[in-house]
């Protein structure tokens, strides 16, 4: 994998990390850092000795947001000549699951970079939150759209025309985050949920993230179409045939992603 700049990578036991690696920035995200991401999240996909891919950022927080100074004299001819958010649109394209472990702050596109994972693990005393009104502008990167379907119209207006700040707590019971975790385990907790997934049939693993990705946007009916379709494809892997097998023989599987 590349050596990058902002961020750090590594592979253990199926599951690839990737850490954010501005800790004195408190993490903010720089057009050159979500391209790193990106890259690491794609070099990833196609690794098949991973399974499951961690994205956590190192220090106090996960990422308090863009990098302002960066962005303070864009105009809009600019922003649209650097089609920034290309990139950011790539992450939706992942077939593998993303798993995201937070801490301290999570806000503006650290929030947006967080609702793109799949599963969401934070450390207690997290917060989340939108800023954006309060510096004249809005969401960019999927932040409108992502909340607006995990919480509902009303309390995504909210959150994101306040800007106020959303505790772990609020976010685990509107459906943001799975779990909260004490902050010295928050690494731990998350390997340990990657290492289980990681166990499974990839191929089963993949489907079903897609599958699930369908119903946020698909009417039901289209939506089960699509799902039993996936099913069927399933039944041309060799995971299929090792699993129901080794049930038959009361043994445990060997899935190769096969």
């Amino acid at each position: 994998m590349n050596r990058f700049e902002f961020i750090e990578t590594s592979v253990t036991n199926g599951t690839g990390v990737i850490e954010l690696n501005r800790p004195r920035q408190l993490n903010s995200l720089r057009r050159q850092m979500v391209t790193e991401i990106v890259q690491a999240l794609e070099a990833f996909d196609r690794d098949e000795e991973v399974r499951v891919i961690v994205l956590a950022g190192k220090g106090r927080a996960f990422s308090a947001g863009a990098d302002i100074d960066e962005m303070e004299k864009d105009d809009p001819i600019r922003l649209e000549l650097l089609n920034q958010f290309a990139e950011w649109d790539k992450i939706s394209l992942i077939k593998k699951p993303i798993i995201g472990a937070v801490q301290g702050f999570v806000f503006g596109g650290g929030f947006e970079l967080a609702l793109s994972c799949d599963i969401l693990i934070a450390a207690d005393g997290t917060e989340f939150s939108f800023p954006e009104v309060s510096l004249g502008v809005m969401p960019g990167a999927g932040g409108t759209q992502r909340l607006t379907k995990l919480v509902g119209r009303t309390k995504a207006l909210e959150w994101l025309w306040t800007g106020e700040r959303i505790p772990a707590v609020a976010a685990k019971e509107h459906g943001i985050i799975n779990k909260i975790v004490a902050p010295e385990l928050l690494m731990e907790e998350t390997l340990k949920l990657a290492a289980r997934i990681a166990k499974q049939p990839p191929l089963s693993v993949r489907l079903i993230k897609d599958s699930v990705n369908k119903a946020v946007d698909y009417p039901l009916y289209e939506g089960m179409q699509y799902e039993r379709k996936n099913f069927y494809l399933l039944f041309a892997s060799q995971d299929q045939k090792e699993g129901m097998n080794a049930f038959v023989e009361k043994r445990k599987p060997n899935f190769e992603g096969k």
